[in-house]
Protein backbone atom coordinates (compact mmCIF):
# COMPACT_ATOMS: atom_id res chain seq x y z
CA UNK A 1 0.00 0.00 0.00
CA UNK A 2 2.66 2.34 0.61
CA UNK A 3 4.29 2.00 -2.80
CA UNK A 4 1.01 2.74 -4.35
CA UNK A 5 1.03 5.77 -2.83
CA UNK A 6 4.43 7.06 -2.97
CA UNK A 7 3.91 6.24 -6.70
CA UNK A 8 0.49 8.46 -6.82
CA UNK A 9 2.76 11.23 -5.37
CA UNK A 10 5.58 11.59 -8.01
CA UNK A 11 2.92 10.07 -10.57
CA UNK A 12 1.17 13.48 -9.72
CA UNK A 13 4.54 15.54 -9.32
CA UNK A 14 5.29 14.48 -12.73
CA UNK A 15 1.98 15.83 -14.23
CA UNK A 16 2.40 18.97 -12.51
CA UNK A 17 6.09 19.18 -13.66
CA UNK A 18 5.16 19.07 -17.18
CA UNK A 19 2.96 21.49 -16.90
CA UNK A 20 5.40 23.57 -15.42
CA UNK A 21 7.72 22.25 -18.41
CA UNK A 22 5.75 23.57 -20.87
CA UNK A 23 4.73 26.84 -19.37
CA UNK A 24 8.51 27.80 -18.62
CA UNK A 25 9.17 26.99 -22.23
CA UNK A 26 6.22 29.24 -23.59
CA UNK A 27 7.60 31.55 -21.56
CA UNK A 28 11.00 31.02 -23.41
CA UNK A 29 12.95 31.31 -18.82
CA UNK A 30 14.83 28.48 -18.13
CA UNK A 31 15.12 26.98 -15.07
CA UNK A 32 17.99 25.91 -12.66
CA UNK A 33 17.15 23.90 -9.78
CA UNK A 34 19.97 24.14 -7.45
CA UNK A 35 20.18 21.56 -4.72
CA UNK A 36 22.79 20.35 -1.89
CA UNK A 37 23.24 19.95 1.81
CA UNK A 38 22.59 22.78 4.27
CA UNK A 39 26.09 24.15 4.69
CA UNK A 40 27.19 23.83 1.29
CA UNK A 41 27.39 27.26 0.09
CA UNK A 42 24.51 26.86 -2.08
CA UNK A 43 23.21 30.60 -1.02
CA UNK A 44 26.72 31.96 -0.87
CA UNK A 45 27.46 30.44 -4.44
CA UNK A 46 23.80 31.64 -5.79
CA UNK A 47 24.78 35.37 -4.88
CA UNK A 48 28.12 35.08 -6.41
CA UNK A 49 26.10 33.87 -9.87
CA UNK A 50 23.59 36.95 -9.53
CA UNK A 51 26.45 39.34 -9.23
CA UNK A 52 27.81 38.29 -12.13
CA UNK A 53 25.06 37.00 -14.35
CA UNK A 54 22.69 39.67 -13.69
CA UNK A 55 24.79 42.12 -15.53
CA UNK A 56 24.10 40.11 -18.95
CA UNK A 57 20.77 38.37 -18.31
CA UNK A 58 17.25 38.80 -16.25
CA UNK A 59 17.26 36.69 -13.65
CA UNK A 60 14.90 35.30 -10.96
CA UNK A 61 14.85 33.00 -7.45
CA UNK A 62 12.70 30.86 -5.95
CA UNK A 63 14.16 30.23 -2.39
CA UNK A 64 13.37 27.02 -0.94
CA UNK A 65 13.42 26.30 2.75
CA UNK A 66 12.05 25.13 5.98
CA UNK A 67 11.22 28.18 8.34
CA UNK A 68 12.07 31.84 7.99
CA UNK A 69 12.48 33.84 4.94
CA UNK A 70 16.94 34.95 5.56
CA UNK A 71 18.15 33.03 2.45
CA UNK A 72 15.63 35.21 0.10
CA UNK A 73 16.34 38.13 2.30
CA UNK A 74 20.10 37.70 1.31
CA UNK A 75 18.94 36.92 -2.71
CA UNK A 76 17.13 40.31 -2.70
CA UNK A 77 19.76 42.26 -1.52
CA UNK A 78 21.37 41.47 -5.42
CA UNK A 79 18.16 43.28 -6.62
CA UNK A 80 16.50 40.83 -8.62
CA UNK A 81 12.64 39.07 -7.91
CA UNK A 82 13.03 36.31 -5.15
CA UNK A 83 9.99 34.25 -3.91
CA UNK A 84 10.04 32.23 -0.83
CA UNK A 85 8.84 29.04 -0.45
CA UNK A 86 8.82 27.71 3.51
CA UNK A 87 7.95 24.04 3.43
CA UNK A 88 7.19 23.78 7.31
CA UNK A 89 9.47 20.67 7.60
CA UNK A 90 9.10 19.13 4.33
CA UNK A 91 12.57 17.89 3.16
CA UNK A 92 11.77 19.22 -0.60
CA UNK A 93 10.35 21.35 -3.07
CA UNK A 94 7.73 19.70 -5.70
CA UNK A 95 6.04 20.50 -8.71
CA UNK A 96 2.92 22.28 -7.17
CA UNK A 97 4.98 24.56 -4.89
CA UNK A 98 7.30 25.45 -8.07
CA UNK A 99 3.79 26.35 -9.99
CA UNK A 100 2.59 28.73 -7.54
CA UNK A 101 5.60 30.40 -6.75
CA UNK A 102 5.82 31.51 -10.38
CA UNK A 103 2.69 32.71 -10.27
CA UNK A 104 4.09 35.81 -8.53
CA UNK A 105 7.05 36.65 -10.88
CA UNK A 106 6.49 38.32 -14.37
CA UNK A 107 8.06 35.56 -16.02
CA UNK A 108 7.60 37.72 -19.32
CA UNK A 109 10.68 40.09 -18.09
CA UNK A 110 13.29 36.73 -16.65
CA UNK A 111 15.16 34.66 -19.12
CA UNK A 112 16.49 32.55 -16.02
CA UNK A 113 14.75 31.23 -13.22
CA UNK A 114 16.90 29.77 -10.51
CA UNK A 115 15.02 27.31 -8.01
CA UNK A 116 17.28 27.40 -4.43
CA UNK A 117 16.11 23.92 -3.46
CA UNK A 118 15.76 22.79 0.46
CA UNK A 119 19.24 21.33 1.77
CA UNK A 120 19.41 17.94 1.29
CA UNK A 121 20.92 15.41 -0.92
CA UNK A 122 17.96 13.02 -1.05
CA UNK A 123 14.59 13.97 -1.61
CA UNK A 124 14.97 17.27 -4.02
CA UNK A 125 16.44 14.70 -6.47
CA UNK A 126 13.55 12.85 -6.52
CA UNK A 127 10.84 15.42 -7.40
CA UNK A 128 11.01 16.86 -11.08
CA UNK A 129 9.70 20.72 -10.51
CA UNK A 130 10.01 21.39 -14.12
CA UNK A 131 13.46 22.30 -14.61
CA UNK A 132 15.71 22.19 -17.10
CA UNK A 133 18.62 21.54 -15.54
CA UNK A 134 19.79 20.51 -11.99
CA UNK A 135 22.98 21.04 -10.02
CA UNK A 136 24.31 20.20 -7.35
CA UNK A 137 26.31 21.69 -4.80
CA UNK A 138 29.09 19.22 -2.51
CA UNK A 139 31.46 20.99 -0.39
CA UNK A 140 34.64 19.77 0.24
CA UNK A 141 34.03 20.10 4.12
CA UNK A 142 31.44 17.74 3.56
CA UNK A 143 33.83 14.52 2.77
CA UNK A 144 34.48 12.63 -0.79
CA UNK A 145 32.03 9.78 -0.14
CA UNK A 146 28.52 11.62 -0.58
CA UNK A 147 28.43 10.70 -4.58
CA UNK A 148 28.62 7.01 -3.40
CA UNK A 149 26.33 7.43 -0.53
CA UNK A 150 24.61 9.59 -2.28
CA UNK A 151 23.87 8.70 -5.95
CA UNK A 152 20.67 9.43 -7.08
CA UNK A 153 21.24 13.17 -6.65
CA UNK A 154 24.78 13.03 -8.64
CA UNK A 155 22.90 10.96 -11.28
CA UNK A 156 20.19 13.16 -11.70
CA UNK A 157 22.07 16.83 -12.09
CA UNK A 158 23.78 17.61 -15.10
CA UNK A 159 26.65 19.62 -13.32
CA UNK A 160 28.59 19.37 -10.21
CA UNK A 161 29.75 21.88 -8.08
CA UNK A 162 32.25 21.23 -5.64
CA UNK A 163 32.50 24.31 -3.47
CA UNK A 164 34.60 25.34 -0.99
CA UNK A 165 38.12 24.45 -2.84
CA UNK A 166 40.18 26.87 -1.13
CA UNK A 167 39.74 24.43 1.90
CA UNK A 168 40.95 21.74 0.61
CA UNK A 169 44.22 21.35 2.03
CA UNK A 170 42.80 21.97 5.65
CA UNK A 171 40.76 18.67 4.52
CA UNK A 172 40.97 14.91 4.11
CA UNK A 173 38.76 15.49 0.80
CA UNK A 174 40.45 13.60 -2.05
CA UNK A 175 39.43 15.07 -4.90
CA UNK A 176 40.51 12.61 -7.61
CA UNK A 177 38.12 9.86 -5.98
CA UNK A 178 35.61 11.99 -5.50
CA UNK A 179 36.16 13.58 -9.86
CA UNK A 180 36.30 9.53 -10.33
CA UNK A 181 33.17 8.36 -8.47
CA UNK A 182 31.40 11.25 -9.89
CA UNK A 183 32.28 10.37 -13.07
CA UNK A 184 30.94 6.43 -12.39
CA UNK A 185 27.90 7.36 -11.29
CA UNK A 186 27.45 10.29 -14.18
CA UNK A 187 29.84 9.58 -17.44
CA UNK A 188 28.58 13.15 -18.67
CA UNK A 189 28.60 15.21 -15.44
CA UNK A 190 29.98 18.29 -15.43
CA UNK A 191 32.36 19.85 -12.91
CA UNK A 192 33.50 22.74 -11.58
CA UNK A 193 35.47 23.34 -8.12
CA UNK A 194 34.57 26.94 -6.73
CA UNK A 195 35.41 29.02 -3.67
CA UNK A 196 32.22 31.17 -3.22
CA UNK A 197 33.79 33.35 -0.71
CA UNK A 198 36.66 33.79 -2.61
CA UNK A 199 35.16 34.06 -5.81
CA UNK A 200 37.07 30.90 -7.54
CA UNK A 201 35.75 29.63 -10.37
CA UNK A 202 32.80 31.81 -10.17
CA UNK A 203 33.64 32.75 -13.92
CA UNK A 204 33.72 29.07 -15.69
CA UNK A 205 30.66 28.32 -13.67
CA UNK A 206 28.83 31.60 -14.94
CA UNK A 207 29.91 31.02 -18.52
CA UNK A 208 28.59 27.72 -18.40
CA UNK A 209 24.86 28.56 -17.05
CA UNK A 210 25.04 31.55 -19.94
CA UNK A 211 25.83 28.83 -22.65
CA UNK A 212 23.07 26.51 -21.19
CA UNK A 213 20.59 29.16 -21.42
CA UNK A 214 22.51 30.50 -25.17
CA UNK A 215 21.98 26.74 -26.45
CA UNK A 216 18.62 26.14 -25.05
CA UNK A 217 17.38 29.40 -27.62
CA UNK A 218 15.76 31.17 -24.65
Amino acid sequence: MEVKVMKNILGENEKIAEDNRKFFRDKKVFVLNLMGSPGSGKTTLLEKTLARLTKEIKVAVIEGDLFTARDAERIEKQGVPVVQINTAGGCHLDAAMVQRAAESLDLDKINLLIVENVGNLVCPAEFDIGENMKAVVLSITEGDDKPLKYPLIFKESAVCVLNKIDLLTFTNFNLEQAREDLITIHPQIEIFETSATKDIGIYNWCEFIIDKLVSSSY
